[in-house]
């Protein structure tokens, strides 16, 4: 039930999507992925990291050299569709100096509870399964790269079905970090858009995380 993505113009772009969905791998990882030589990939991880898309750890494991973990860098997702807007922010900066940091959450709440309605009429009726569908298609095309699955029945406690949402990357990522009750907003948001379910956040970009991630149960 996920979503397919279009295929990458070159090996570095397919590499740069790995990373993004993942959030960290070893050359080795790559090459298994891939199905090239682990040479091939360290000279692409190579480039990568000169120009800044991607960074790494060394993580020590037994006697022998230490492993490097290649993950993304901020560069590096800033290559990614987004809608991000240098003006919106601007202005939300100027509105804060001009009339405080309460105004501009007010305003951001009224903004986020018109999304949610749109995203409601939008998402329509249908089963849970058909709205969370159609959600995700909605936040596609609007730069968020969303999958949704079910979940399994191991995955977590539920008394019916439940569905997760994940979004790799975030098409307001810079206004969030000067404004983060935005990504509070988006959880209510999510929750008016499925009406009469309940959706808990799960992972978070904000706090350091490869991506965000929402649970959607039946009320």
């Amino acid at each position: 039930m996920t979503s397919v993505q279009q295929p990458s113009t070159s090996t570095k772009d397919d590499i740069l999507m790995y990373l993004l969905k993942q959030g960290e791998a070893t050359a080795h990882d790559l090459a298994d992925q891939f199905e090239v030589s682990t040479q091939a990939i360290r000279r692409h991880l190579k480039d990568l990291e000169a120009e800044g898309l991607i960074e790494h750890r060394a993580v020590q494991e037994g006697m022998g050299r230490p492993n490097h973990l290649y993950q993304i860098s901020a560069k590096g997702r800033d290559r990614f569709p987004t809608k991000y807007d240098e003006f919106a922010l601007s202005l939300l900066d100027t509105l804060a100096e001009t009339v405080g940091q309460d105004q501009v959450g007010t305003v951001l709440r009224k903004q986020w509870e018109r999304k949610a309605l749109e995203y409601r009429d939008r998402v329509g009726a249908g089963s849970l399964a058909e709205r969370v569908a159609r959600l995700v298609q909605i936040r596609q095309v609007e730069g968020y790269m969303s999958e949704w699955h079910e979940v399994n029945d191991g995955d977590v406690r539920q008394a019916g079905p439940g569905y997760v949402i994940t979004e790799y990357n975030c098409a307001i990522s810079h206004i969030a970090e000067s404004f983060p009750s935005i990504c509070g907003h988006e959880l209510e948001m999510f929750q008016v858009a499925l009406a009469g379910c309940t959706v808990q956040r799960t992972h978070w970009l904000v706090k350091g995380e490869h991506r965000c991630g929402y649970l959607v149960q039946a009320g």
